[in-house]
């Protein structure tokens, strides 16, 4: 009976072990699990990859941005950091909403986009992504192209519905502001592409 319960204790323990050390590799508010954890599902090759998600007050031109540790980026590629930070509002006609209150599964196409970028910079090495973040700072179109592969990304991965449903969040939202719409039609995928992607996949 002893020997039994010691073996149930090992278990258990080995068992919390093992689900602790899966979930240090990805820290993020509570607010958001639900939508971090989903997003992160369509993600296999990102379960041990150090990602950390974080609100942030404000951030330029964007809700969300994904970028390196920078000090990460002499490591290995399997031993980078990554963040994920989350503007805490986004404007709607110069009124301000909390980002949180978005739609679910708005908030999990959106997470989707960044982890779409965070792939695509695991397949970098070191100086191609210090270079690939200069062009992203001082040229228009590789932003485009930037922006465009991480939707690509993230449909291939599975999550079309979800992009999709955050793109008409956006883009048929009567009061989001016409100037953040035609941003997001000239730098990210349109609806169209998305299930052009989806039916070449599809195909394949």
């Amino acid at each position: 009976m002893i020997r039994n319960f010691n073996l149930i204790i090992i278990f258990i323990t080995i068992h919390f072990s093992i689900t602790m050390e899966a979930q240090e590799y990805h820290i993020y508010p509570e607010s958001i699990e639900k939508e971090v954890k989903l997003a992160l599902s369509y993600f296999p090759q990102l379960k041990e990859i150090p990602i950390v998600f974080k609100f942030k007050s404000d951030i330029k031109k964007s809700t969300m941005q994904a970028q390196p540790d920078f000090k990460s980026l002499l490591k290995p590629r399997s031993k980078r950091k990554y963040y994920i930070f989350i503007s805490e509002r986004f404007k709607i006609s110069g009124t301000e909403f909390k980002t949180i209150n978005v739609p679910s599964d708005v908030m999990t196409g959106w997470l989707g986009h960044e982890l779409g970028h965070i792939l695509d910079y695991q397949h970098r090495g070191k100086f191609n992504l210090i270079w690939f973040g200069l062009k992203y700072l001082y040229f228009d179109k590789h932003i485009i192209e930037a922006e465009r592969a991480a939707d690509t990304y993230a449909v291939q991965q599975g999550m079309a519905e979800y992009i999709l449903k955050t793109k008409d969040f956006i883009l048929n939202h009567a009061e989001i502001e016409e100037k953040y719409k035609k941003r997001i039609k000239r730098y990210y995928l349109s609806p169209e592409e998305i299930m052009q992607i989806v039916q070449e996949n599809k195909n394949k």
